[in-house]
């Protein structure tokens, strides 16, 4: 009988004799002990419900023998970690296995912290909805134009036109003529330009200047015979082109016939009374007249806007205006200039023409507006276009002619 009790193969419950001597025996074999039946137990799968039996485990300060007491070698048991031990923290290692010092970690609030850098102007180009902005500097009222060269050149034009208005009446008629053919250039140019609308720009030049002069000789109906002639001509010359785009061409030139030469044809036809150089003096006084006071009575006093979508600078104070100025002119003109004239024919003659001068204006605005243009030209430094100053004239002309033949007759 060995001193020393053998060992179930699944472990002791007493260890109080683990130091006696001993020479033979399972423990001290150099193979493996043999189990029965040829295989060695399978380890079972670990239950927590289930009691499990106490299996020796090495001692930390035990190196008589390798695998642990006893020399049993040690066999690893499956251990399946419960689903609830997931989220546990790693326990901190045992005090028999020193771990190498690590100096501690510094914490966020024990380092220093470099403060952000201001964001510079690129970056943050938009104030914050909350900051105070300053106050925007007072800006003076300005007209938009050069003043002098505008003022120069109206002058300049002013006695170009009453030197040939009381010389010779003939050379006022090739004054109206070129000042025809230069603002169908315009016209045409800026057509061609901007829309693609290619109006016959020959056609429309003879005929225009034909036009003047015919309602010089003939009066009324030389300019309507004119005016059928350009027509036709302008439909004749656009047939030598590709027919793409010839109703739209022949319409624009059309509308140039009429709009320029035709309408210009009534100061020509003024001309042709006894005291025709005076009607035509009344006539571009009232209109230039309407024009100064519209523009000085709303520079200084303008608030509401008349047409802000056609033209944002026109104010109802300086339609006012316009009107004022222009019947005080019309009186005045009427009274001393016209042959039997009066005073309150002078009065009914400015509200037209301040009406007539505005609409014209309006007009013109909703044209270069369409076309995407400030000016018609660059001819006249301060003014634009010869088309930018007959903007008034043209659409005025007819009214002026009509109410002057109904006052005091067409001798």
């Amino acid at each position: 009988m060995p001193i020393v009790p053998e060992v179930p193969a699944h472990g002791g419950t007493q260890d109080d004799d683990r130091g006696a001597v001993r020479t033979d025996g399972p423990l001290f074999r150099d193979e493996a002990p043999q189990h029965q039946g040829g295989r060695p137990p399978q380890p079972r799968s670990y239950d927590p419900r289930q009691p499990q039996p106490y299996a020796a485990q090495p001692h930390a300060y035990d190196t008589r023998h390798p695998g642990g007491p006893y020399g049993i070698p040690a066999q690893p048991q499956p251990y399946e970690i419960p689903q609830h031990q997931h989220d546990q923290q790693p326990q901190s290692p045992s005090r028999s296995h020193p771990q190498p010092y690590e100096a501690p970690q510094p914490r966020p609030y024990d380092t220093p912290q470099t403060p952000p850098a201001h964001r510079t102007a690129s970056q943050n180009p938009e104030p914050m909805p909350d900051a105070p902005q300053p106050a925007p500097a007072p800006q003076k009222k300005s007209a938009g134009r050069d003043l002098g060269a505008a003022i120069g050149v109206g002058l300049g034009l002013g006695v170009v036109i009453v030197a040939s208005l009381f010389i010779v009446k003939a050379v006022f008629v090739g004054v109206i003529a070129v000042a025809v053919v230069v603002g169908l250039w315009e016209l045409t140019s800026r057509l061609q330009e901007r829309k693609e609308i290619k109006a016959p720009l020959v056609p429309l030049a003879v005929g225009g200047a034909a036009m003047v002069v015919a309602g010089y000789v003939r009066d009324a109906e030389g300019a309507w015979v004119a005016m059928a002639l350009t027509t036709l001509a302008v439909l004749v010359w656009r047939m030598t082109q590709p027919p793409e785009g010839y109703l739209r061409d022949v319409t624009a030139g059309v509308f140039a016939a009429f709009y320029v030469p035709f309408l210009a044809t009534f100061v020509a036809m003024m001309l042709t009374a006894d005291d025709g150089p005076y009607r035509v003096l009344t006539f571009l006084i009232l209109t230039v007249v309407s024009d100064t006071g519209a523009y000085a009575v709303g520079w200084r006093f303008g608030k509401h806007k008349l047409a802000p979508r056609i033209s944002p600078g026109k104010t109802r104070e300086g339609l006012f205006g316009a009107v004022a100025f222009a019947m005080a002119a019309g009186a005045l003109c009427m009274q001393f200039l016209i042959d039997d004239g009066a005073w309150w024919q002078g009065l009914l003659l400015g509200l037209a023409v301040a009406a007539s001068a505005t609409l014209g204006d309006l007009g013109e605005s909703m044209i270069k507006r369409d076309l995407g243009i400030k000016d018609m030209g660059t001819l006249l430094p301060g003014h634009g276009g010869i088309m930018d100053r007959l903007d008034s004239l043209l659409p005025t002309a007819p009214i002026a002619w009509l109410l002057l033949v109904a006052f005091v007759g067409s001798a």
